[in-house]
């Protein structure tokens, strides 16, 4: 008497065993935080910093004590002359190391996770500024090295020859005299309009909200923002080459 031969089904099988993946260090939605908190400490600097630039219209004196005493008294005496400025540098060098590194990593992990078929559903505006980050991101730090080598340091050949420390004033408009550096400034304007208007929507998606109201209201308040800063910022250069500010 033969006995029917049993079949086992290697593939039920390893289907019905748990499939347990390590989880990346450190997680994602820990660096898309990280993206969003250190994100809107740059907005909330850059809208700061365009806040004192502004001080332009209203003369030399207005600007250089703004910028004195950003420089020196600012938060004396609850810290030593002249430590704010150091600490707040730290801060934002720290905050972008994190923000650089947190874009790599999620932008690496979500290419891996896509592979060789990317997706199609994302059009419009929203889908260019989305695939458009990282070219954005990489445009605007390599605008704030300029702009630290032109307008802090003082550093040849990128700042004006009549750069002079301490005198803020003179310094801007002496390098915004060169039309070159104005119009790359406005451009670079232009380029953070892009960056902010995404980044600030993407900052209510990563921290948790789904609503389609308060998705609708970060997104009306992100291209706000943006343009705010495109605006003032690029109406400096512009006044100093027209002559408006001299």
């Amino acid at each position: 008497m033969s006995h029917p031969v049993r079949t086992v089904d290697h593939r039920a099988r390893s289907a019905a065993r748990p499939v347990t993946s390590r989880q990346p260090l450190p997680p994602t939605w820990v660096l898309k935080v990280a993206l969003a908190v250190t994100g809107t400490v740059f907005v909330a600097f850059a809208v700061f910093h365009l806040l004192g630039n502004l001080k332009v219209f209203l003369g030399k004196d207005e600007l250089n004590h703004y910028a004195f005493w950003l420089q020196r008294d600012l938060l004396a005496p609850l810290v030593p002359e002249g430590w704010f400025v150091w600490i707040f540098r730290a801060v934002l060098t720290l905050c972008l190391v994190v923000h650089v590194c947190a874009a790599v990593v999620v932008r690496g992990r979500a290419r891996r996770a896509r592979g060789p078929y990317p997706r199609r559903r994302l059009r419009g505006v929203r889908a260019f500024q989305a695939r458009s980050m990282m070219v954005t991101g990489t445009v605007l730090l390599l605008f704030v090295v300029f702009h630290v080598l032109d307008l802090t340091v003082g550093a040849a050949p990128v700042a004006s020859d009549r750069f002079e420390h301490g005198n803020a004033y003179d310094n801007l408009v002496h390098s915004f005299e060169r039309p070159v550096v104005a119009l790359f400034y406005v451009a670079a304007m232009v380029v953070l309009l892009l960056h902010v208007a995404h980044g600030l929507w993407s900052v209510v998606n990563d921290l948790g909200g789904t609503g389609r109201r308060l998705r609708a209201v970060a997104a009306a308040l992100a291209g706000v923002v943006g343009l705010t800063l495109l605006l003032g910022n690029a109406l400096i250069p512009l006044a100093v080459l027209t002559g408006a500010v001299s």
